[in-house]
């Protein structure tokens, strides 16, 4: 079963879905035939490389939000955040544009380090202030993954994983996603947003059943008395004789 999900490491609610996500698939008993794969998203694309001010300028200045409007809204996400075992600092958070941090995830990705890259990211951008459009930052980023220095240092001098990145965002368009963090299962589900856990939980059931239906063993022709549909069995109207 494979698990795409959209969103983009400047998303508070994206680093929220995916704890959510997480411990939903760390209950599932078929969590070891499930394939996640991060794709990427950005919610403001024509942020520059570098955005001179807070995450509450950013928002009141360029989002035309109110700055009381802005405080009230940090404080709710930080204290869903909190509930998720979650640091959130909004008051450190470097707003900047996040499209070579999804290259580098794409990099990652790889090396079957895809999902080590999604954390730190998030991890980094909302509870430690780092800048996620730095080259410095991603390239110290880059050396503690393990990934090769040549490699992370292509990102800089070309349009490596460029193509990929731009693949999502139009993968996201054409299934209609207008909001992150979105979760495709086997591209027959969706869920939007960063659902409950409980919600989660019931999705992957679902969408195994859909893929792992019930198939019944016919009964051998040659059993004794066996019935047109196998065995002896009970029901409500009483048991086999």
């Amino acid at each position: 079963m494979k698990i795409e999900i959209w969103s983009d490491v400047a998303c508070p609610w994206c680093y929220i879905g995916k704890r959510r996500f997480e411990a939903a698939l760390a209950e599932f008993p078929h969590r070891d035939a499930v394939e996640v794969q991060w794709r990427s998203y950005q919610l403001d694309p024509s942020l520059p490389e570098h955005y001179d001010g807070t995450e509450l300028d950013y928002l009141s200045t360029r989002k035309g939000m109110a700055p009381a409007q802005v405080s009230q809204m940090f404080d709710h996400v930080a204290a869903e955040a909190r509930g998720e075992g979650l640091n959130y600092r909004f008051d450190a958070v470097v707003v900047a544009n996040s499209f070579t941090a999804h290259r580098l995830i794409h990099l990652a990705a790889a090396h079957g380090k895809q999902d080590a890259a999604k954390e730190r990211l998030l991890s980094d951008h909302f509870e430690h202030g780092k800048d996620i459009g730095s080259r410095e930052y991603l390239t110290v980023l880059g050396r503690e993954l393990g990934l090769d220095a040549v490699d992370v240092a292509e990102l800089f001098t070309s349009d490596k994983y460029a193509d990929d990145v731009r693949h999502d965002f139009a993968e996201a368009r054409a299934l209609g996603i207008s909001g992150v963090p979105f979760f495709v299962i086997d591209r027959k589900f969706g869920l939007s947003g960063a659902q409950p856990s409980a919600t989660f939980s019931m999705a992957l059931e679902q969408a195994w059943q859909e893929s792992h239906p019930l198939v019944m063993v016919a009964a051998d022709a040659g059993t004794k008395d066996a019935g047109a549909n196998g065995g002896e069995a009970c029901g409500p109207d009483g048991c086999a004789v």
